[in-house]
């Protein structure tokens, strides 16, 4: 069985192997963010349209790519299971069925991305600016995405088997390499050699007249920004495959395990239809909100943006306690020890809501810093949009500790292979919380930006008080694998 550096997830004191198997997911998650943000950061210095036009891609490709995301819970949960029940032939070869059948599933939806993405901006109401000037850099950057997205899920596969397995550090070394790469040549695919940041940044502005004159390559502006991602996810997603197939440090696959199996095929469904609804689900609550957001001015829609992806960065604390509380309960579930996953969820919560009830603290003190960094000054566009941006992150910030517990209760579900339970609280979270009160405080009420504001905040506080009270009836404790299974 796995053992992470801080102890077993099985056996002994629940805070050091906790802790030792939270911190690297963190990291890893905080340079995920790292991708979007060094688009907007970069992006943001060629124009608000361009982090606007990103602000309402991800929503569009969030919902495709939800698919194969719920079924990397099943792997994750499938493997800590088994991993617990001390059977890492099985591991092995849930490790393989997953893989195969969410590299048919990537390629699949990456070729209805790519041909649907007109279709799916154009179901979006825009106000003129939005149509004219947004909507078709945002199909740019879309296409090329939806092109590279093997490589996207195949990180993402890689990471959840390794954390079912209790290994978290490989993922986060190889999305630390991945990182690197795409922040050196994201500037390079966006400006080429001509105005480039990065050149000022450094004092080379010489090397970059040089290399202009001997290439005249000016980038590709959104578009660029996409190659690059790709590119950066190609690179993780080859040394993830090694990792699997050429060392010791995940779960045994061999080749005969991506030979469909029934037995196993059953279960990965079972576990991550779910989920993938899920996911899926809250990908076209997303897009409904962006649908709202779309009918205001650009700079709404590019402070709606941006303040998501800083509220997904401090967030980072509490969804890597969930995604640590999903294999410590799977791993405890499958040992038949219900009793000590039931303590390391609500240590796990108490930590959350601890962390991110000061995380919310220093995100409303220092908010307007933190977002003027994005946007670069100089024009009313750009000061409107950072005291939006501002409005925003201070308002979502009170919602911060009851994040911290959701994402713990929604984890010990996953971890359980209850993803139904976890289904039904995310959509109460999203569709009866965030959703209809935006709608009515934004569109009903007058508040107009504030009320969408105040909506996002809404849900999650929900969610986390619904989810918790479910989760003490204890309901949940059932292992979904067999003590000593034999493949089908």
């Amino acid at each position: 069985m796995s053992v992470p550096e801080g102890g077993s997830l099985t056996e002994g004191d629940l805070k050091r192997p906790m802790f030792a198997l939270a911190w690297p997911i963190i990291v890893t998650e905080l340079l995920q963010v790292a991708y979007n943000l060094a688009d907007t950061v970069w992006l943001g210095r060629l124009s608000t349209d361009a982090v606007a036009a990103i602000s309402l891609a991800f929503p569009l490709i969030f919902l495709l790519i939800s698919v194969g995301g719920g079924f990397t819970v099943a792997g994750s949960t499938l493997v800590a299971q088994y991993t617990g029940a001390k059977s890492e032939g099985s591991a092995g070869t849930v490790a393989g069925q997953t893989l195969s059948f969410i590299t048919v599933i990537a390629i699949t939806v990456g070729v209805i991305g790519f041909f649907a993405t007109d279709a799916m901006l154009g179901i979006l109401p825009s106000s003129p600016g939005t149509a004219g000037q947004v909507i078709p850099l945002a199909g740019d950057y879309m296409r090329v995405f939806f092109l590279g997205l093997p490589f996207l899920f195949g990180f993402f596969v890689f990471s959840a088997l390794m954390r079912g397995y209790g290994n978290t550090r490989a993922p986060m070394v190889v999305m630390f390499i991945s990182v690197v790469i795409n922040v050196l040549i994201d500037p390079i695919f966006i400006f080429g050699f001509e105005s480039n940041p990065l050149f000022g940044m450094f004092g080379l502005r010489s090397l970059e007249s040089t290399l202009f004159a001997a290439t005249a390559f000016d980038g590709y502006g959104v578009t660029g920004a996409a190659i690059a991602t790709v590119l950066s996810r190609a690179v993780a997603t080859v040394i993830g495959i090694y990792i699997i197939f050429g060392t010791s440090a995940g779960p045994d696959v061999q080749l005969s395990d991506f030979r469909p199996q029934l037995k196993f095929i059953k279960k990965i469904v079972s576990i991550g239809v779910p989920s993938a609804i899920e996911q899926s689900a809250t990908a076209l609550g997303f897009i409904t909100l962006t649908a709202m957001v779309v009918t205001f001015a650009p700079e709404v829609v590019a402070a709606f943006g941006l303040g998501n992806r800083l509220t997904s960065l401090v967030f980072l604390p509490a969804l890597g306690l969930g995604r640590a509380t999903n294999t410590i309960v799977g791993q405890n579930l499958g040992a038949q020890k219900p009793e000590r996953a039931e303590s390391a969820v609500w240590l796990a919560a108490k930590v959350g809501a601890s962390v991110m009830v000061v995380t919310g603290v220093l995100a409303y003190i220092f908010a307007e810093p933190v977002v003027a960094f994005f946007i670069s000054t100089g024009t009313q566009s750009a000061a409107q949009t950072i005291d939006l941006g501002v409005e925003y992150v201070r308002i979502r910030a009170f919602e911060f500790g009851f994040i911290g517990v959701l994402q713990v209760v929604l984890g010990a579900y996953r971890g359980a292979g209850n993803t139904k339970t976890a289904l039904t609280f995310s959509m109460l979270a999203l569709w009866l919380g965030r959703i209809p009160t935006v709608y009515l405080l934004s569109f009903q009420f007058g508040f107009a930006e504030t009320g969408i504001w105040l909506g996002m905040a809404v849900g999650q506080i929900i969610g986390a008080i619904a989810a918790t009270a479910w989760f003490t009836r204890g309901t949940w404790k059932q292992s979904v694998v067999d003590a000593d299974p034999t493949p089908a």
